[in-house]
């Protein structure tokens, strides 16, 4: 079974659409693929306790846990609002993402 393919990638501005972080933007650090979950900076942070010990003398520590991909949506900088993403085929084959309402290629 081939993996599926998601219109957000590494590097990506987004914005949260639900959850207890709805409306803060971050960039995308790590797409899983597996769980159809991505990684913001900045979003679904906790804390963790972890005991003290030489690698951590302080107590909790702060962990970025993954979103899934259908809470986030991708923000076009010429709006600077969340938007629809596509893609068009070139004649050379190759594939380009463009957000569907200004027509603003990513």
């Amino acid at each position: 079974m081939s993996q599926p393919k998601f219109k957000v990638k590494k590097g990506d501005v987004v914005q949260v659409m639900l959850g207890k972080d709805r409306g803060k933007r971050g960039v995308v650090t790590k797409v899983l693929l597996d769980d159809s979950k991505a990684i913001v900076e900045g979003v679904n942070v906790v804390k963790r306790n972890l005991k003290p010990s030489q690698s951590n003398p302080d107590g909790p520590v702060s962990k970025t846990l993954p979103i899934h991909i259908s809470n986030l949506s991708l923000v076009d900088p010429s709006t600077d609002q969340p938007a629809k993403v596509g893609y068009k085929v070139d004649k050379d084959g190759s594939k380009s993402r463009f957000f569907k309402k200004s027509g603003g290629l990513l």
